[in-house]
């Protein structure tokens, strides 16, 4: 096949995988509106139970404390709980294999590594994020994170495709470098756990919040799939952990930037906007782990770092490579 095949096949493994995605997404969002729905159910089958209970209507004498005890408001079996999210899960697996035959094709037809543009970075860092979610989930259930992860692989992935994307087009003269290989894929591994610890943070501040109004003895508070995914602490746990990896692979990604910069421009730094942006984002994970670890910072205030840190990460990826012009120009629309 010539390359402009190896082209077409790409574009439509990409496309694809999006639709893929787009239909894990929507599971994943009915299985959220499930869990709130049986959540809220078991609560009030608990409730009926109590009130039959104290009167009396099971047939048990309620003042000799005779009779049936009232059950507690326990999720169903983890199997049958976790239907919807399994497929969908499973679905992503397949988006996953689509994306990645994508990725192969696209080197085929322009042969090189992909991701020497915005479109093929999109590309190449989307599937990442896809697949560190997947993988993760043999070790954690972060299937309720789902949601959230397939909608950011969805918008980047369809946006990258409808508004970068580029023929094949020869590689410039900075980029024939084994660097572009390490350099790129470790910022995007690093961008994989930055998202999934972003995800986990806005979690966090929603559990937080929910669990402020019920010590507060809110007269009212309704039952979501909140109820059914770890507490605020076990989320800020898991967020912190992931943030761990993603600075390290971030802090590597600093340093082979340099030595690449040295090679291609005769200098390991010079203010280029992306260099400062790649630093800025260094700079605010260190102090989001330097904060946690010797300032005791928990809660909302490192949630909030841990988001605006992955905000960051975006605005260097989208509006640093499309409105900046620098040295690494070469890295947004050509």
């Amino acid at each position: 096949m010539s390359a402009s095949d190896f082209e077409q096949f790409s574009l439509l493994s990409i496309w694809t995988a999006i639709a893929l995605y787009a239909l894990a997404l929507l599971i994943y969002a009915f299985d959220i509106a499930r869990r709130a729905q049986q959540a809220a159910d078991r609560v009030d089958a608990a409730v009926t139970v109590r009130e039959k209970v104290l009167v009396g209507a099971d047939g048990t004498n309620p003042v000799t404390g005779g009779g049936a005890s009232i059950p507690a408001a326990s999720a169903p079996a983890g199997g049958k709980r976790n239907l919807y999210a399994r497929i969908a899960t499973s679905v992503m697996w397949l988006g996953l294999l689509f994306h990645f035959a994508g990725i192969i094709l696209r080197g085929l037809a322009i042969g090189h590594v992909p991701w020497s543009n915005l479109y093929e970075f999109a590309m190449t860092g989307t599937f990442l994020v896809s697949l560190v979610y997947l993988v993760v989930l043999f070790f954690y259930d972060l299937r309720y994170l789902g949601s959230f992860i397939s909608l950011i692989v969805v918008l980047f992935l369809a946006g990258a495709t409808l508004s970068f994307y580029v023929k094949v087009v020869p590689l410039a003269d900075p980029l024939k470098s084994v660097w572009l290989v390490i350099h790129v894929f470790v910022a995007t591994l690093a961008c994989a756990f930055f998202a999934l610890a972003c995800g986990l943070s806005i979690l966090q501040l929603m559990q937080s919040r929910r669990a402020a109004k019920i010590a507060s003895g809110a007269a009212l508070v309704k039952r979501s799939f909140l109820d059914t995914i770890p507490d605020a602490t076990r989320l800020e746990g898991l967020a912190y952990r992931f943030t761990i990896v993603g600075f390290i692979l971030w802090t590597f990604t600093l340093i082979a930037g340099s030595i690449w910069a040295n090679d291609a421009w005769g200098r390991y730094w010079g203010f280029d906007t992306k260099e400062v942006w790649t630093f800025v984002i260094w700079v605010l994970y260190a102090g989001y782990i330097h904060a946690r670890a010797t300032r005791g910072w928990r809660g909302a205030r490192s949630a909030w770092l841990s988001i605006v840190g992955f905000a960051a990460v975006l605005f260097n990826f989208t509006i640093v490579n499309v409105f900046f012009k620098g040295l690494h120009a070469y890295s947004g629309l050509s």
